[in-house]
């Protein structure tokens, strides 16, 4: 990306080279690969240099929209404080009620914990699904469910009730995200559910 510097001021983003005038010159879209950074810069060409110190994790923020500045010869993009979203639902009050909008008291907006237990407990269904034929076959034919079988489906329903746990006593936001934010080695605070060994 570049921005176009006229007396100081950011007059333009350019997000892809394209062909433009600038001052009284018409130049081709070729000035963006062609030319050296000295000879676009003295035209008012300046290459974006992105600051990225204040973006956070989409999953977990809102983040403002980059703004842009020129000083000492260089474009910036930056963003401004993110806002978290929201760890707890939103529910609608009583005057959304008496607006016809919901009902007090029921989920007007699902929060984060409420959308990472639902994905915790599909995770879970979709382990539990791969051996529930053997559950199926033993109330069908009476054939025993393999010891093995029923260790790890135990362990699968253990586990997700601590996900549950932990994922419902973050106290905020970031401490939800810290639940998933993995180590130099991949493992993460909140952990997995056990797979099963084939």
């Amino acid at each position: 990306m570049w921005a176009l510097v006229e007396d100081s001021t950011i007059t333009k983003i350019i997000n892809n080279p394209k062909a433009m005038v600038i001052g009284d010159t018409r130049h081709s879209r070729k000035i963006f690969s062609l030319w050296s950074v000295a000879e676009k810069e003295a035209v008012g060409l300046y290459e974006i240099v992105f600051d990225d110190t204040n973006k956070k994790d989409e999953a977990y923020y809102i983040n403002t929209n980059q703004s842009f500045a020129f000083a000492d010869g260089v474009v910036t993009a930056s963003y401004g404080s993110a806002t978290a979203k929201p760890h707890a639902d939103t529910l609608f009050t009583a005057q959304d009620e008496i607006d016809g909008k919901g009902t007090e008291g029921e989920v007007a907006v699902e929060g984060l914990k409420t959308v990472r237990i639902r994905t915790v407990k599909q995770q879970a269904a979709g382990e539990l699904q791969n051996t529930d034929w053997y559950v199926v076959r033993k109330a069908d034919a009476g054939t025993a469910v393999p010891s093995a079988i029923t260790t790890h489906r135990a362990a699968v329903r253990t586990k997700c009730a601590e996900m549950e746990t932990a994922i419902t006593n973050a106290a905020d936001t970031p401490a939800l995200e810290i639940l998933y934010t993995r180590d130099a080695d991949g493992v993460r605070p909140l952990g997995e559910l056990p797979t099963l060994e084939v």
